[in-house]
């Protein structure tokens, strides 16, 4: 689809308003350019909207469940209307938990803390560390990496099928890699799942920015995610789904807000009743600002329809896809190939070129900012780059100087805020450094490629 046709079909909505869109940076050849942000898998840019209403909300802030005043009250309502745009942003059922989180990380530590005794977990190595590594007091089985969707529901049939029947059992699985954005069978996973008596927890950290996301219709157990990846700023996550587990577990944190009440033994002790409601896993006072601006987000994404959304990322997808095509030295990771559906996360590797060095050099002298790494999901990119699963790398930092081998991939992503002109500039930018090479000089300074000065 060309830039004029793109204008000309109505399906297609243009870029969302974001904070930073006009933000200037500076280039090491001299002057300066509009930032081309395109790592949207690690953190999007907050939607103007959601700091707008974030902004007006400001002055009212209070205490949250423990106010008599006005603006505690006022803060009360917005924090518990929020878990219900949140419930109904997920499609939640009626008997379903919204407990608000720091991230989709907490979310799942949260979930692992909460697993019933001798709980069996079962996990694809392609997930990112935040659902590879809460189950620690689990039994854990991870999965190898699926060659294909089928591969993947049947792999899990089988080694369901292999398990004790009668214990509980819990899948992990994400709806969209933060690597490759291909989509997972997400809907015939959990019905495998159910058939062999276990439940199913979507991280949908890398999806719900993306795509609709139906908890009912997926019939998944839990979801997770973030809101720094949904537009929204500050430290907020949310974990919904079904209570049963949560309200029999021990409360995630213990101190006030989860406790009903707290009352002196004659022995010197104390007896506590914990919530039964998601309160019992919020202790402290909550991040309202945070919750507040999930449910923004949450809103204005549902506005602008996920139609029209997916409509525009599918184009941009197929820009970076098919300039990056045209250059021979590119490979682009993939699991499930080049059919597979996917979000607008593209990571790729360019023959000799150290990938620290690539992104550096995009960011210092075109202002394109990407990630290099392997981005917090290291079994899954040394498969995907076949190299030795055992070898060691830091998350998301470089392990060669410029020009050698290296372990790491570049990332670059991008969703309902991103013009064309960045993934433009960024195809523009990939042709000139793999014929022309980078026109400054680069040095390792602790741990990461930068311009030499």
């Amino acid at each position: 689809m060309s830039v004029s046709t793109l204008a000309a079909d109505q399906s297609v909505c243009a870029p969302l308003p974001v904070l930073g869109r006009d933000v200037t940076v500076p280039l090491v050849t001299g002057g300066d350019v509009t930032y081309a942000a395109l790592d949207y898998a690690a953190s999007a840019p907050a939607l103007q909207r959601v700091w707008d209403d974030v902004a007006a909300y400001a002055p009212y802030y209070g205490s949250v469940h423990r106010g008599a005043g006005y603006l505690s009250q006022l803060s009360t309502d917005l924090f518990e209307n929020a878990r219900r745009t949140v419930a109904e942003f997920l499609d939640c059922r009626d008997t379903d938990q919204v407990v608000f989180t720091r991230s989709t990380t907490d979310s799942l530590n949260l979930l692992a803390a909460a697993l019933p005794a001798d709980c069996q977990v079962f996990v694809f190595e392609t997930e990112h560390h935040a659902s590879l590594l809460p189950w620690r007091d689990a039994r854990v089985t991870y999965l190898d990496a699926p060659s294909s969707p089928r591969q993947a529901v049947e792999t899990l049939e089988r080694v369901l099928a292999d398990r004790d029947p009668y214990g509980p059992a819990l899948v992990c699985v994400t709806g969209a890699s933060n690597v490759t954005g291909e989509l997972w069978p997400v809907q015939e996973l959990a019905a495998a799942a159910h058939a062999y008596g276990a439940r199913i927890v979507l991280d949908a950290a890398q999806l719900a920015p993306h795509h609709p996301v139906s908890v009912k219709d997926l019939d998944v157990d839990w979801v997770a995610f973030s809101g720094h990846k949904l537009y929204a700023p500050f430290g907020s996550g949310v974990l919904a789904g079904r209570a049963d587990w949560l309200r029999q577990a021990e409360p995630y944190l213990a101190g006030g807000g989860a406790s009903r009440s707290v009352t002196r033994r004659t022995d010197g002790g104390v007896d506590v009743e914990w919530h039964d409601t998601a309160a019992r896993h919020e202790a402290g006072s909550p991040n309202v600002i945070g919750a507040y601006a999930i449910a923004s987000a949450c809103k204005a994404l549902t506005e602008a329809g996920f139609d029209t959304l997916v409509a525009r990322e599918q184009h941009l997808i197929r820009t970076v896809r098919e300039g990056l095509a045209d250059v021979p030295e590119v490979r682009i990771l993939s699991l499930f190939g080049d059919d597979a559906p996917r979000v607008g996360v593209i990571s790729f590797v360019v023959e000799g070129w150290n990938s620290s060095h690539f992104a550096a050099a995009l960011s210092a002298e075109y202002g394109i900012g990407v990630r290099d790494g392997l981005f917090c999901a290291h079994p899954l990119v040394r498969t995907l780059l076949g190299s030795d699963p055992q070898t060691q790398g830091e998350c998301g930092a470089p392990e060669a100087a410029p020009g050698e081998k290296s372990l790491n991939a570049i990332r670059v992503s991008f969703g309902a805020g991103t013009p064309d002109e960045h993934v433009e500039r960024f195809v523009n930018a990939v042709k000139e450094l793999v014929s022309d090479g980078a026109r400054w000089q680069y040095r390792t300074e602790n741990g990461r490629c930068v311009p030499a000065v």
